[in-house]
């Protein structure tokens, strides 16, 4: 019987892996132009203060009207900032490597959304805004390298939970999740469990789009908090639903479970071991169940509300 049950396993892990293969050679296959790249870090810090008209002539979009010239100047001339561009130079001297990912994604893009066009990539420096580290923008994809020099580096004064995804390797999980707006509309709902979903969906698309990628990358975890939500996930589950918090619309349940954090709030003494947004991470799992389970095109999942999916997805937490 236990030899009989073996091979049943395997047989199906075959069949999942070959269908796999068959996906990513499709995938392999799909035509992608070459990816243009425009060093605009390069072009503003070693522009001539007296040629800037001309840069932004040439770039209008990185120039707001309301921002006086001296703004601009005053950035290719101060101290700091020339400091930040000669580390971003001594990081991303080359960046054939990011042309080269940004590539074999834009194929998976195409191969599951066939409209997706191939964009230009553009990288800069801009003002340490860590909420818009990478932003795909339908024929742009603009990435500040100043975000991606390394968690440990001297200028990073951030807290550690948001320094940690200050790595090259999370460039293009960023980039998924802005491409991700685009093709996942909002909750309507403002519930515990839409949140969940809605970002369930976004990290669903990185499996699709990011297939080589851990999910720890994926989340933008490092692998311990990964194993913690996974060897706690029966414990997570089972607080949401004694607790009813998947249909409560209690705005305070968004910024414990959802937003980025230090540690998600349980009020309990499990607080200070747990990664924040635990309740993603579970609509993550919600999601791979639905459609584990169901036969839908990744179009129609975008496009169905939460409660469908949470009730079609025959979700268990493993224990």
């Amino acid at each position: 019987m236990k030899l009989f049950l073996l091979t049943i396993v395997c047989s199906l892990l075959l069949l999942s892996c070959d269908q796999k293969s068959k996906v990513e050679k499709a995938i392999e296959e799909t035509p992608v132009n070459k990816i243009k790249v425009e060093r605009f870090d390069k072009q503003f810090f070693e522009t001539s203060p007296n040629d800037l008209a001309k840069l932004k002539k040439q770039y209008p979009y990185f120039f707001s009207p309301a921002i006086n010239d001296s703004v601009w100047i005053n950035k290719m001339t101060a101290p700091i900032w020339r400091e930040v561009y000669t580390e971003v130079e001594k990081k991303y001297a080359s960046i054939d490597r990011i042309q080269d990912e940004m590539e074999t994604l834009v194929q998976h893009m195409k191969y599951y959304f066939p409209k997706t066009k191939t964009p230009k990539l553009i990288t800069l420096i801009s003002d340490m805004d860590y909420t818009n580290k990478a932003i795909y923008a339908d024929s742009l994809v603009i990435i500040s390298l100043e975000l991606y020099l390394g968690k440990d580096h001297k200028f990073y004064t951030f807290p550690k939970y948001l320094k940690q995804n200050f790595e090259e390797r999370q460039m293009m999980p960023d980039v998924v999740k802005s491409f991700s707006l685009g093709k996942i509309a909002p909750p309507t709902d403002k519930n515990l469990l839409s949140q969940m979903i809605y970002f369930g969906k976004q990290l669903y698309l990185k499996d699709l789009l990011l297939p080589e990628y851990s999910d720890a990358e994926k989340m933008g975890y490092t692998p311990e908090q990964i194993v913690w939500c996974q060897e706690n996930e029966s414990y997570i589950w089972r607080y949401f639903i004694e607790r009813e918090m998947l249909f409560s619309d209690e705005q305070k349940l968004t910024s414990r479970f959802i937003d980025p954090a230090p540690f998600s709030k349980f009020y309990l003494e499990i607080d200070n071991d747990s990664p924040g947004q635990v309740g993603s991470w579970i609509g993550w799992q919600i999601v791979r169940s639905f459609m584990t389970n169901n036969d839908v095109t990744v179009d129609r999942l975008l496009k169905t509300d939460a409660k469908e999916i949470f009730e079609k997805s025959k979700y268990k937490p493993k224990k």
